[in-house]
Formats: C-alpha cells, sequence, structure tokens
C-alpha cells in the first residue's frame, strides 16, 4: 500500500470524506496527534483505532486497512516535540484540539474560592496515628491544588495533643506518605511543641470569662447539657477558676476528674455546641515528644493554630461542620477573623479498611503483613500495587469539594492510573494455575513478542518453542482451538492433547478462537500474584526478574508490580486491568 505522509501536504483537515486511503490517513494523523498531546507520551496504537473507529463505526469494515496505516503514523508523530504536536493539532485539526482542552476543564477545574484574590495560606493536619490513607487524601489534594492555583503557602500542621492517638511511628510515616503524593509543603508545625501558646491562650479565656474550670462528674454533666442547664461550675469566678487552672498544670488533678470548657450557648440546637471541652489531663500513655499532662483539645488547639498561622481558608468534610461551629466562639471570644471554611460531602469508601484502630489490631493479631497490606486503604498500601501518586492526585480532582455524598470510585482511580502506566508498562506473560501440554506437529521456533506495543523501538522478548508449552488451566475446559499468542494455533482434545494447526493469525480469528499467553516448558519462574481477593499461583517470563519496583502488564490478566525476587521466585501485586 502506497501511504502518505502524515503532515507535509494540506493545510487544513475537513474530515468531510472517507472514501480515499489519503482521506483515512489525515483523519488518523489528527487522533494520533489528539493522543500524544493528551498523554504527553507516543502516541498508543489500540486507543488511537478505538477512537477512531468509536467515532466512525460506519468504517468498521475497513478496520484491517485502518490498522495498516496507523503504524507509519505513530512513527511521524513520535518524531516530532511535544511542542510541535501541539501546534500541529491547533492548525490542522481545531476541533480535535477544542475537545481536548474541554475534557481537561470539565475533569480538573475546581471552583474558585472567596476571597483568594490576594493569596492563600491553607493547612493539611493529620493526626498522627498511623499511616495515611486514601480517605486523607481528599483533603491534602484539595489544598495542595488551590496553594498550587493561588501561589499560596502550604502548612503541615501535625495535631499530636491527644496522647492516646499518636503512634511515635507516625510522624515519619505521614511524612513520607506526604512525599509520595507530591504534596508541596512549605511549613510543618508540631502542635505539641505549642503548648505553652495554647497554656498562655487558655488562661487568657478564662480570665474574660469566655470558659471556666469543670470538676463535674462526666455523666452529671452530660444530663445538664441535653436539659439545657448549666452545671455548678459555670458560675465560678474568675478568680477561682484560674487557681484550679493553675493546681490543673501543677498536676493537683487526675485523669477524668477535671476540664476546661467554654462557654457557648446552653439553647443552641446541637448539644454538641454547649459548653464543649478545651483542655484535659492525659497522663497515660505519656506524650513521645513532651513532658506534659495538661493538653488542648482539637477544637481549641485548631482555632488558635489557624488564626497564629494567618490561615485563610480551611477546607474539610461536613463531619467537621460541628466543630466549625465550636471554633467560631474561639474566634469571636478573640475578636480574630476566622478563615473561610467550606465543607464538601462525605466520601464513602468501600472494599477496603480505614480504620486506623481495625488495622492496627489486625497487623497485631497477625491478618494483616502490615500497613501495605493490598487490603488495606492506606496510601502505602495502594503505591504497593503500582498506583501511582499522580493518578490519586487526579482522582481526587476529579471529586472535587461538592457538598453532595458520594461513593469512591476505584474504577475512576484505576482509569487514571491506567493513563500514567499504561505507555510504560512492559508487557509480558504470567500463566496462572500452570498446565503442560505437548504440541505434536509443531517444530521448534522462537518468537518476539513486544515489550511495548506502543512503542516498538523499546524492543522485544525472546520465548523459545522446543516441544511442550505452559498453559492456564482455566483456557483448556471449554474450547478446542487456540491461538498462542505471538506464536501458532493449535487443537485441544478433550484428553487433553494437543495439535499445531498453523501460523494463521486471521484463521484464528475467523474461527473465533482465543488468544491466550502461553510460556515454554524450559523458561520461566515461579510467581505468585497477590490480590485483594486472595492469589494467584502460576509461573512468567524470567525477565520480569529485571523489574522490580515497576508497574507491569501481565497480558490478559491486568497491570501488577513487581515487588521482589525471592529463592521462591517473583511476587507482584495486582493493580487493576
Amino acid at each position: 500500500m502506497n501511504v502518505p505522509s502524515c503532515f507535509p501536504w494540506g493545510s487544513s483537515s475537513s474530515h468531510g470524506g472517507t472514501d480515499t486511503t489519503t482521506d483515512l490517513h489525515d483523519i488518523l494523523c489528527g487522533y494520533a496527534l489528539q493522543n500524544a498531546v493528551k498523554y504527553g507520551d507516543l502516541p498508543n496504537r489500540g486507543t488511537v483505532i478505538a477512537k477512531f473507529l468509536g467515532v466512525h463505526p460506519d468504517l468498521r469494515p475497513q478496520a484491517r486497512e485502518i490498522a495498516a496505516l496507523v503504524g507509519p503514523i505513530l512513527y511521524e508523530v513520535a518524531a516530532l516535540s511535544p511542542e510541535a504536536r501541539k501546534a500541529l493539532l491547533e492548525k490542522r485539526y481545531p476541533v480535535l484540539s477544542a475537545e481536548l482542552h474541554a475534557v481537561k476543564e470539565h475533569t480538573r477545574k475546581l471552583p474558585a474560592l472567596p476571597g483568594a484574590e490576594h493569596g492563600v495560606v491553607m493547612r493539611f493536619a493529620p493526626n498522627p496515628s498511623g499511616p495515611l490513607h486514601i480517605g486523607h487524601a481528599r483533603a491534602s489534594v484539595l489544598n495542595d491544588a488551590y496553594v498550587r492555583r493561588y501561589s499560596g503557602k502550604y502548612i503541615l500542621r501535625i495535631e499530636d495533643t491527644d496522647p492516646k492517638r499518636v503512634d511515635p511511628e507516625a510522624y515519619r510515616t505521614v511524612q513520607e506518605d506526604i512525599a509520595w503524593l507530591g504534596l508541596r509543603i512549605d511549613e510543618t508545625v508540631y502542635q505539641s511543641d505549642r503548648l505553652e501558646i495554647y497554656y498562655r491562650l487558655g488562661e487568657d479565656l478564662i480570665r474574660m470569662g469566655g470558659a471556666y474550670v469543670c470538676t463535674c462528674e462526666a455523666e452529671r454533666f452530660r444530663t445538664l447539657k441535653l436539659a439545657k442547664k448549666a452545671c455548678p461550675c459555670r458560675e465560678l469566678s474568675v478568680e477561682e477558676n484560674l487557681t484550679r487552672w493553675q493546681s490543673m498544670l501543677e498536676g493537683g488533678y487526675t485523669e477524668g476528674e477535671v476540664s476546661i470548657r467554654v462557654k457557648t450557648d446552653l439553647e443552641a440546637p446541637d448539644p454538641a455546641i454547649r459548653d464543649f471541652p478545651a483542655f484535659r489531663i492525659v497522663t497515660s500513655p505519656p506524650h513521645p515528644r513532651v513532658e506534659a499532662t495538661v493538653f488542648p483539645l482539637m477544637n481549641f488547639s485548631v482555632a488558635v493554630d489557624d488564626h497564629l498561622l494567618g490561615v485563610t481558608h480551611v477546607i474539610r468534610g461536613k463531619d467537621h461542620i460541628a466543630n466549625t461551629e465550636r471554633q467560631r466562639y474561639i474566634f469571636e471570644y478573640f475578636g480574630w477573623i476566622p478563615p473561610v471554611y467550606r465543607h464538601y460531602g462525605r466520601m464513602s469508601i468501600e472494599h477496603v479498611v480505614l480504620s486506623t484502630s481495625q488495622m492496627r489490631a489486625g497487623i497485631r493479631e497477625g491478618r494483616y503483613a502490615g500497613w501495605d497490606d493490598i487490603r488495606l486503604g492506606t496510601l502505602r498500601a495502594i503505591a504497593r500495587r503500582g498506583i501511582e501518586p499522580e493518578a490519586v492526585y487526579k482522582a481526587m480532582l476529579d471529586i472535587g469539594i461538592g457538598e453532595t455524598d458520594i461513593s469512591f470510585s476505584w474504577e475512576n482511580l484505576y482509569a487514571r492510573n491506567r493513563e500514567i502506566v499504561d505507555r510504560k508498562a512492559s508487557r509480558y506473560f504470567f500463566v496462572p494455575d500452570p498446565v503442560r501440554l505437548e504440541v505434536e506437529g509443531a517444530v521448534p521456533r522462537v518468537s518476539h513478542p513486544l515489550l511495548q506495543p506502543s512503542d516498538p523501538t523499546r524492543g522485544t522478548r525472546i520465548l523459545h518453542f522446543q516441544r511442550a508449552v505452559l498453559l492456564p488451566a482455566a483456557e483448556l475446559a471449554t474450547t478446542e482451538i487456540i491461538r498462542l499468542k505471538d506464536l501458532f494455533n493449535i487443537s485441544v482434545s478433550s484428553k487433553g492433547q494437543a495439535l499445531y494447526t498453523g501460523d494463521s493469525l486471521a484463521e484464528a480469528r475467523e474461527r473465533k478462537a482465543p488468544i491466550i499467553q502461553w510460556l515454554p516448558e524450559e523458561e520461566h519462574l515461579p510467581c505468585t500474584l497477590h490480590t485483594p481477593e486472595g492469589d494467584l499461583k502460576g509461573v512468567c517470563e524470567p525477565r520480569i526478574a529485571t523489574e522490580v519496583g515497576n508497574v507491569v502488564q501481565f497480558e490478559r490478566i491486568g497491570f501488577a508490580r513487581i515487588d521482589r525476587v525471592t529463592d521462591e521466585g517473583i511476587e507482584a501485586y495486582f493493580a487493576h486491568r
């Protein structure tokens, strides 16, 4: 076939006709350019063809001719610089260029923040109780995206004033998770370093009559609160409250015996708002970073820090609406201007464990291998499966900050990850539950499957067929004719006998034969593919041993991250299809 060059001829593309090779070729050039510009990489052959036929279903009978045209086009597009691809797409294929920009706008644009014209200061404030999980990713990414958008400042605030919830290891793991996710942190603050600030302002609040020291038994206080009645401690003088406060700091009370409460509206519709606690005593366990027994509770320390650190905007979930109301009392007492609050809808996440206490208990009991067990929802578990941080980031931007409650879409995350790994993941054969078949009538030969079909320049693998192959047991139960991918066709009898039937791929397709992966009897390594549902035992290509730490695609199985090589063989973790 005489295939024209993609780009020297013509100044524009009308997309008006499809009767000639030139018309087909021109349209395919546009889709190849669009694909390369969209992903900033080499165009993907399969994606280009699929997009073309999806838009022009009437041309499916010409699929073979179209496939023949695509190969040379991909080489031409690959030879262009990214700048040249973009310019050419905009000039000759304006409709495809506009479509590309429209998709980006739809999936990644966040609404403007009110009052952000002069910059923003935002914060991500995890508790160091364990590694970060997928739920943390939403708040951290949304704040990060806005900081980048407005060239603002991003504060990481470690909220560690509850010794009962502090895991000393989490100081490290939280930082590692943040680095993996790619957040641009400008300043890190540890609340345990700021106790004297909280003590000073807590005392100021008592002096102005905005707080009191309560020694009521917890159940009695709760009964009074629900009845919208004040407890006896609420009417103590400022002097008596200051005396009690000083006694707290000097160890005069025991844990659970006393607390500092903020005076609020006892008629507030939400009982949680009524005289909420601001300080308490915690003696066990001891704090890993400071020697102290009096600690601020979250709503007091958060309000103080948001003001003193200059936080302008707070983005967090609807489950914090009551906390926002509590914190407004602190701002009003001190005469501070509160930040702009934005509360997004709840995000339910199914099929993984997210509770830190449940995860820790499971690890302790041996049900989970560690914080990176792929049945968990931690970021390090997701990373071990081969999910890229960029995919997590983009998936969270896709979710946005809407107020409607949603269910987290794992499929959306996988789609985002597929966009990233598809073009760089090498292809390999993994044969689960292998069965040996000796093929009668076949002569020894060498197969050269491509490492990356979208980039033939990366070369091929080499598989030597001698006499027998290893095939997935499940494939032999319901079929007679099989195409061994990149090798030849065989027929399989009910007794498990295999016979060579020719090399023709066209014949295999005509007979609707399954095209399956295989391995030479003499060339394979044991391989375990770990999935959230359980392990798949099988064999894989020996070359996979060079891919430790990389994501590969097991053909017909899915993407997986190669974790390590042991004396027992390869260990890999399933990512997604």
